[in-house]
């Protein structure tokens, strides 16, 4: 089959095909010097029969801690672990369940109790890890699910697998599936934009990838738009030295027409996409300025957030640009904060991860809850999977590693449509298995199109002879407890 549909496009690149184009170029061209041709584009609009139902949430801000946090030394707490300092896991607990070859040659896995001081917290009584003080104030927000689990232990599938449903590489991701199904609000900017903040040196931090925000299957166009960690988070933006703002259009419009016409000839999906991302960065030239600039923002809120916020590519500065995006009108934000990934001298390295991220995470949460968009916007905080009970390499009472774990680890939700202040889920007294109401993160995935008013069985879109859905062929719930 593509034997043949190559071979009609190259019989469609015909001599005068080829002659044609050149004529629509120069008669486009000319047009668009005369200034008659102009080209609108309004926002992508919803699906027809999309939200299947009211949603609570309009929006979803998800804040990726990418390298996986240690549950043990932030939200599960486990006092009892105290009186297996320096032992071996016992086998029963372990069970023979899969390892990393990182730690699958060591003679002992002894258990490393977590360092750091747990205390209660909000009218709920939570109990909080002191390494999120600034969380810890705003816990009655959140809903934290302790029962997550994953199917893959290493970063790349474990993180493809937690954006995209699927451990292998070509699928949609969550912020694509959801500009697709619901559109957006703002015609001046992307529906889903993709943050990737600085994170501390000395931190390990994780290659993170292009799929984890890319559209896989459905059209280009509902890819993320992934926007610098600096001071001109889009690049070459402005105009070159000459070229006015009304040049830019009627360039745009012109090769909009060439670009159309050869839709219409080979009927490329991907031609659509790059009229549509040409259009996009026509009116980011105006959007992205105002959107970086904080100069119109209180005092209060810019204290709210911490002196951080006045450095550009900080974690704080990007919470406070999530924030502006979804008050402009974007639907989906990722935010992707590398360098969990803390195999060895984890107590230093976390507390430096929690340290530069606390306080943005619950400025945000405040900052929503200020503006009145707490209840339209769902907030969601992880990583791609947890950290082992037992320590990497050496162990003392100060310092420990600990090795990937996917068979459970804690994630928090707040906003649109979730019920604050909650546990859900309950692990053993090493946090290594699930005791109680078990997350898988398809259930998740399911939790937060739900929320967007989407449910997720039948929401799909037809590849490769398959119903594709985000949240896979195998059963998925919608976590209710935790709603609203």
């Amino acid at each position: 089959m593509n034997e043949i549909l190559n071979s009609a496009f190259h019989r469609a690149m015909t001599r005068r095909n080829f002659f044609g184009d050149v004529g629509l170029k120069l008669g486009g061209v000319a047009l668009a010097q005369m200034g008659l041709a102009q080209r609108t584009q309004a926002a992508p609009m919803a699906l027809p029969g999309l939200p299947h139902f009211r949603p609570r949430a309009k929006a979803l801000i998800y804040l990726h801690m990418n390298g996986g946090p240690s549950q043990l030394d932030t939200f599960d707490y486990k006092p009892r672990l105290q009186e297996f300092f320096g032992k071996d896991l016992p086998p029963t607990i372990q069970g023979g369940q899969r390892l990393s070859t990182m730690t699958s040659g060591q003679k002992n896995f002894l258990v490393a109790p977590s360092k750091f001081t747990f205390r209660q917290y909000g009218e709920c009584g939570r109990w909080v890890s002191d390494l999120l003080p600034h969380t810890a104030k705003v816990i009655d927000e959140i809903a934290v699910i302790k029962s997550v689990h994953t199917n893959a232990i290493n970063h790349d599938p474990a993180c493809t697998f937690l954006f995209t449903g699927s451990e292998i590489p070509g699928k949609a991701s969550i912020g694509s599936w959801i500009s697709y199904g619901l559109g957006s609000t703002s015609e001046n900017l992307p529906s889903f934009v993709v943050l990737t903040p600085k994170w501390p040196a000395g931190s390990n931090g994780q290659a993170i990838y292009q799929r984890l925000w890319n559209s896989g299957f459905l059209p280009g166009k509902y890819s993320g738009v992934a926007f610098r960690n600096e001071a001109d988070p889009v690049l070459y933006l402005p105009n070159p030295q000459g070229v006015d703002r009304d040049d830019r259009r009627k360039l745009l419009n012109a090769l909009g027409d060439l670009n159309q016409h050869r839709h219409e000839q080979h009927h490329d999906p991907d031609t659509l996409t790059r009229i549509e991302q040409y259009e996009m960065a026509f009116r980011l030239q105006s959007s992205v300025p105002e959107l970086a600039d904080l100069s119109g923002e209180t005092k209060a809120t810019l204290d709210l957030y911490g002196p951080d916020v006045e450095k550009p590519g900080s974690f704080a500065q990007s919470c406070l640009i999530a924030r502006r995006l979804i008050e402009r009108g974007v639907r989906t934000v990722q935010l992707f904060h590398r360098g969990w990934d803390s195999h060895g001298n984890l107590p230093k390295e976390l507390g430096n991860q929690c340290k530069d991220t606390d306080q943005g995470c619950a400025a945000l949460i405040q900052d929503l809850k200020n503006r009145g968009m707490l209840d339209e916007t769902l907030v969601v905080w992880g990583g791609e999977f947890g950290r082992t009970v037992y320590s990497q390499g050496g162990l003392s009472k100060d310092n420990y590693g600990r090795d990937h774990h996917p068979r459970n680890f804690c994630m928090w939700m707040a906003g649109g449509g979730v019920k604050g202040g909650i546990s859900h889920g309950e692990t053993d007294d090493f946090s290594y298995n699930i005791v109680e109401k078990p997350v898988h993160l398809n259930d998740l995935n399911a939790t937060i199109l739900h929320c967007l008013g989407i449910d997720h069985e039948r929401f799909i879109y037809k590849f490769q002879g398959l119903d594709q859905r985000l949240t896979g062929v195998e059963p998925s719930k919608v976590i209710k407890e935790i709603l609203a």
